[in-house]
């Protein structure tokens, strides 16, 4: 390029792919391990190995992709501390982090103040230790994902791993074989069992969890992934990439039925009518309808009952003993709150094996985190829901927008069904939406008006 014809301005955070098509083509080649390479694997990990499988010797806080965002989170810190590395933009989901942190802390001293039982302390170590994994994940990719280009790559793994994910269930479905005992990796330990199929309905029909250890989580990881399927099924870069992510789309909706979850399809339609209303046009919505009416065919041929079965779930929930149990713990949420309703008996030590399984994440957080706690869950929600739509007003593509309308989807969809099931047990979900609200944060980062907040993120694992 000649001197007259290059700008007379470059900002400092122009990407240079944005002047010309293979600008770096003459640029040596080097290792792109950074933040988003990191995310990705760990997406990789958490989909694609059955979550029962843990490093040996360790709790299921040692899945593989847990122990990679604890490390993500050591690289936070660190980033946080060295004057070299310092990030020095804003970024209000590091502020909602901590007072989640500080929460939990609180939370922890207030279950030792009170005295605990062995399994009970050693639960609190555990919860404690997710904690950080989970805002390890949530922080990096929120200060640590250089770029839109990049942004977009940690989403496309996360459909395209979502799908395989999909497809194995599926595949449990249809031949009544657990397929997930062929990706048992050699070197880790088996915690417990694989998950075994549930029964549900007249006919025979059972539920499946693919690589997750439950039906209703399976559903709702893939519900919540669905939006950003479309998002590429709609705006890839070439049509054959639009096909390829309409076909992963139709295996993600297709196997959220296969689950036979009342959360599933709840979630699916919570994520399902908020892009109708916030990003879709109305040819887009009709296409949408018009495919859905398709798909829905295929499973009436392919899988005759099933939406039966599904109907009968919703029409006859009060005679569903899952619901009475449901009502009936309000009595002792209740008793338990009032012991101790500022600091709650301390996180994770409402264990099912000696009280009882509360498939409410917002009641568990209030009786072991108390009000403290809930305040501090919500705000997480609130915060990464702002930023969303936040960013969502200041984009100007309509690619951008999309995206932004998903990353709302996925809050409004987490803080629904924490009322369905203890949301944030279930390490497959929570770290999704962990990713997620980083991604957030990410959104915020990107569109902010000021160039400094825009590039402030951190370097590379290796130069």
């Amino acid at each position: 390029m000649s001197q007259s014809t290059m700008p007379a301005e470059h900002p400092v955070d122009l990407e240079p792919s944005l002047i010309a098509p293979n600008l770096y083509s003459s640029r040596r080649a080097s290792l792109r391990l950074d933040v988003a390479a990191i995310c990705s694997v760990v997406i990789v990990l958490l989909y694609c190995i059955p979550a029962p499988l843990i490093v040996p010797q360790m709790t299921f806080a040692g899945r593989p992709a847990l122990l990679l965002s604890l490390c993500l989170f050591a690289w936070w810190f660190i980033a946080r501390l060295s004057p070299s590395l310092l990030l020095v933009g804003r970024q209000p989901l590091r502020w909602v982090a901590l007072f989640y942190l500080m929460s939990i802390l609180l939370s922890y001293i207030a279950g030792l103040v009170r005295g605990l039982p062995t399994l009970e302390a050693n639960r609190q170590d555990f919860t404690l230790l997710m904690t950080f994994e989970f805002l390890g994940l949530m922080l990096m990719a929120a200060d640590g994902i250089p770029n839109w280009g990049r942004l977009r790559t940690v989403l496309k793994v996360l459909v395209c791993s979502a799908a395989f994910m999909a497809f194995l269930g599926i595949l449990q479905s249809i031949f009544a074989y657990d397929v997930t005992q062929w990706l048992v990796v050699p070197g880790l330990e088996l915690k417990g069992t694989l998950t075994d199929f549930q029964a549900r309905g007249e006919g025979g029909r059972f539920r499946v969890a693919s690589t997750t250890v439950h039906s209703i989580e399976f559903s709702a990881v893939l519900a919540m992934v669905m939006p950003y399927a479309i998002h590429f099924a709609r705006f890839a870069r070439s049509k054959a990439a639009r096909r390829f992510y309409s076909l992963l789309t139709f295996v993600i909706a297709g196997a959220v039925p296969m689950a036979i979850s009342r959360t599933g399809i709840l979630a699916l339609g919570i994520s399902m009518i908020i892009m109708f209303i916030l990003a879709w046009n109305w040819r887009f919505r009709y296409n949408f309808l018009i495919l859905a009416a398709g798909l829905t065919g295929v499973l009436v041929v392919g899988r005759p009952g099933l939406l039966g079965t599904l109907r009968s779930m919703f029409l006859w929930a009060d005679a569903d003993p899952s619901v009475d149990g449901r009502t009936e713990d309000y009595a002792h949420v209740a008793a338990w709150f009032s012991q101790r309703p500022w600091l709650g008996r301390g996180p994770g030590t409402l264990i099912p094996d000696l009280y009882m399984i509360l498939d409410n994440q917002w009641l568990l957080t209030l009786v072991t985190g108390g009000i403290v706690g809930v305040v501090a869950l919500a705000a997480l929600h609130l915060t990464g829901l702002w930023l969303a739509v936040t960013g969502l007003r200041r984009s100007t593509s309509e690619e951008d927008r999309h995206l932004c309308a998903a990353l709302v989807s996925t809050q409004i969809l987490a803080i629904l069904v924490a009322l369905t099931f203890d949301s944030l047990g279930f390490t497959t979900f929570s770290f999704t939406l962990a990713l997620l609200t980083g991604v957030c944060g990410a959104v915020w980062r990107l569109t902010h008006p000021t160039r400094t907040v825009r590039t402030s993120t951190v370097r590379r694992l290796l130069e």
